[in-house]
């Protein structure tokens, strides 16, 4: 069986950041992704769904770091439903995603708080992904000019 969620997105709004009891630190935000389709008249139609995300830890910290509103972030993670009671004691029922993985895509100029060329990554897992390593012509390597 699988549970498994990727989606790429920009943030709704700044990462609600909590410190639970435990020492857990938790990070809450929203992402919209967007569909691009056409209608049966042929006029283009933009459909955006908003996700709820749930960052745990070390994921919550960079998240608190790096991430804001409108930033491009690519998640890697899973379905959870969880229920609570409102203020009126009414029992309601939520569905997010659980990060595992995360990439911030935003360019810095975008994510003004910094990091690498594109805001960083998280975790040991999450770097960003690196050419392919091809073994060097050696016609090419007559040439000493540094590019």
């Amino acid at each position: 069986m699988v549970n498994k969620v990727i989606l790429l997105g920009r943030l709704g709004r700044d990462p609600e950041i909590r410190n639970l009891e435990n020492g857990a630190t938790v990070a809450n935000f929203s992402i919209a992704t967007s569909e691009v389709f056409y209608d049966r008249n042929k006029q283009k139609q933009e459909r955006t769904e908003w996700h709820r995300i749930v960052m745990w830890r070390r994921n919550a910290e960079v998240a608190e770091k790096y991430l804001k509103k409108g930033d491009l972030i690519y998640v890697e993670g899973k379905l959870r439903s969880r229920s609570y009671e409102d203020k009126d004691k009414n029992k309601r029922y939520i569905t997010e995603i659980e990060v595992d993985h995360f990439q911030m895509l935003s360019p810095r100029s975008e994510n003004k708080a910094g990091g690498n060329e594109y805001g960083g990554a998280a975790g040991p897992e999450s770097k960003a992904p690196s050419a392919p390593e091809t073994p060097a012509d050696p016609v090419d390597m007559e040439d000493d000019l540094p590019f």
